[in-house]
């Protein structure tokens, strides 16, 4: 599994439990984790065409 989506997981999962600010903390890295895969992989394609 990719880290962007096991961080989300488990801070999910944490939130639920009852430890919300550290899930809340854990799922924003996982969604900052995405969005920089997301624009490296779009640049590094960019740059191939």
């Amino acid at each position: 599994m990719s880290l962007w989506l096991v961080l989300i997981i488990l801070g999910v999962v944490l939130a639920i439990i009852g430890f919300a600010g550290v899930g809340q903390i854990l799922i924003w890295i996982g969604v900052a984790v995405l969005v920089i895969g997301l624009i490296l992989s779009f640049v590094s394609r960019r740059n191939r065409v």
